[in-house]
């Protein structure tokens, strides 16, 4: 897998129908992956070769939508995924950011560890996940696709109430 600033993300937008308050860890979650996708990402449509890439993510009906445009700013086709694979996954990021907060507040280093490690796990899974279902459309690293993971649960922040 080549990795150069043609196989790159260049800006990140994402893009909620509905704007409810975002807690602060997501929010900080949010904001580490946004950086961290503009500063090193490995993002390759298969059929354009036109990076770095632009890159709208919004949910619609339960559907996240990736809106690409190249370096040339021409629309590539958009790319629609259902998130019903990622229910268990959404629903458990926002079960494991509750708990980190709540282990912060308790000031419980061991606990702190713990619920880190089952977050980096519970992120590989959504990555695996997303990279599995974006094969021949979209090649992303592993590091990328656990960025963009984030954001999806960020995207779908206020609406886990669906999810149960």
């Amino acid at each position: 897998m080549e990795q150069n600033k043609k196989s790159s993300i260049a800006s990140i937008r994402l893009t909620k129908k509905d704007t409810p308050t975002v807690a602060h860890l997501i929010q900080r979650d949010c904001d580490i992956a946004l950086r961290d996708l503009k500063q090193d990402s490995y993002f390759q449509p298969t059929d354009d070769d036109n990076g770095p890439y632009a890159l709208e993510l919004y949910i619609e009906e339960n559907r996240l939508i990736f809106h690409t445009q190249n370096n040339d700013q021409q629309d590539l086709p958009y790319l629609v995924l259902s998130l019903t694979p990622y229910r268990r996954l959404i629903k458990d990021y926002f079960m494991i950011v509750s708990s980190y907060d709540d282990a912060l507040r308790d000031g419980k280093p061991s606990r702190i560890e713990a619920i880190d490690m089952g977050r980096r796990g519970l992120h590989n899974e959504g990555a695996e996940l997303l990279m599995e279902r974006l094969t021949g459309k979209i090649e992303l690293n592993i590091n990328t696709a656990r960025r963009l993971f984030t954001l999806i649960c960020v995207l779908h922040s206020g609406k886990a109430h669906i999810l149960r």
